[in-house]
């Protein structure tokens, strides 16, 4: 297992440095977010990479000869002799963009339109500016979700100065939006691609061949939580409409516990079938108690670092002196630290996998 640290001039392409001598690395991507890299260098090499405070450096991590982050460093930062350097994965680019133009530059507005489409746009527009093309592409997917109706279409108004990341955050928000990620890979030629990815109904897939368990492959996990206020076996869900014309669906089970309700507001929704399938997940989510948020795990044939994907669900089992707890988790985000006491470790970033609501592919 072997990493290096590149730089490359954002515009340029020209590479700065192939090997940059970074210590106390940590590193990885995020459901619906940038991701993240923090590192640092030593003080006898202070002054040796002027890049580094510049805005227009990108940087990767690779892995054997396969990157595994890519991004742009935001924060150079001196730290009593030595330099902590931060930097942000490919949509971080976004937030220091605004529309100009109106409309995206013309590419809108939009109505009953696939946010998969808005968001390339938004790339598209972003990257057709002079001295604004970072060389991000964007995946082709397609989703059945819509944005913008003929009342009320989705705009873009130059005299409000949009953000164009915040656009991206917004077109991923809703409960059957696509998701993304950031990610980037050599092509054949070893030039570096960057990439949003995107996947609906979801990015990720259930994966039943690998598992972290405690004393297997788990090195560290925080307690089990259990929480009585998120429990409930009757989830009354309310949709659009109001007084008595507003959608309502009921989904109720009895288990011998004392009767616990809890009220799913979804004014979104105008589907009869849609609320009770959301009151339905709804439910099960709530009367399942136990969550982990997160787990540190070392590499193990069980499941090899970079084995999985953002958005798998896995099997998750936890073993301690207060609990026996086995359940599917979603990894919403990892990172990963390359040199530790333990080896390469990675602490994921978990939610209940029954915590999200897929839409129909």
């Amino acid at each position: 297992m072997s990493y290096r640290y590149l730089t490359q001039h954002a515009l340029t392409g020209q590479w700065l440095s192939h090997n940059l001598p970074l210590t106390g690395v940590e590193f990885g991507p995020a459901l619906n977010g940038p991701g993240s890299f923090r590192g640092t260098l030593s003080p006898r090499l202070l002054g040796r990479f002027p890049e580094l405070t510049e805005p227009d450096t990108l940087l990767y991590a690779e892995r054997d000869g396969h990157l595994r982050w890519g991004g742009l460093i935001w924060q150079a930062e001196p730290e009593g002799g030595d330099l902590e350097v931060e930097a942000a994965g490919w949509s971080s680019y976004f937030q220091k963009r605004h529309d100009l133009d109106g409309e995206l530059g013309g590419r809108g507005p939009y109505v009953n339109t696939d946010p998969c489409k808005i968001l390339r746009d938004v790339v598209a527009y972003a990257q057709s500016v002079p001295d604004g093309n970072l060389g991000v592409s964007v995946d082709p997917t397609v989703s059945k979700a819509t944005v913008g109706t003929p009342k009320e279409p989705w705009h873009s108004r130059w005299w409000e100065t949009p953000v164009l990341g915040d656009y991206i955050d917004d077109l991923v928000k809703a409960p059957d939006s696509p998701d993304y990620t950031c990610t980037t890979w050599w092509d054949t030629d070893h030039n570096p691609v960057r990439r949003i990815r995107l996947g609906y109904p979801r990015l990720g897939a259930r994966r039943t061949d690998i598992a972290f368990s405690s004393g297997v492959n788990i090195i560290s996990a925080p307690p089990v939580t259990y929480s009585a206020d998120e429990y409930a076996q009757i989830v009354i869900a309310t949709g659009s409409g109001e007084g008595r014309a507003q959608q309502r669906a009921v989904e109720a089970v009895r288990n011998n516990r004392l009767r616990m309700e809890h009220h799913l507001e979804l004014p979104e929704v105008r589907g009869k079938d849609v609320l009770a399938q959301r009151a339905k997940t709804e439910r099960a989510w709530r009367q399942a108690l136990g969550h982990v948020e997160q787990i540190t795990v070392r590499d193990h044939p069980s499941a090899p670092v970079g084995s999985w994907q953002i958005g798998d669900d896995v099997r998750v089992t936890v073993r301690d002196e207060w609990t026996d707890w086995s359940g599917w988790c979603r990894i919403t985000g990892w990172t990963i630290r390359p040199d530790t006491d333990a080896g390469e470790t990675a602490t994921l970033q978990l939610e209940r996998a029954d915590s999200f609501h897929y839409g129909s592919a």
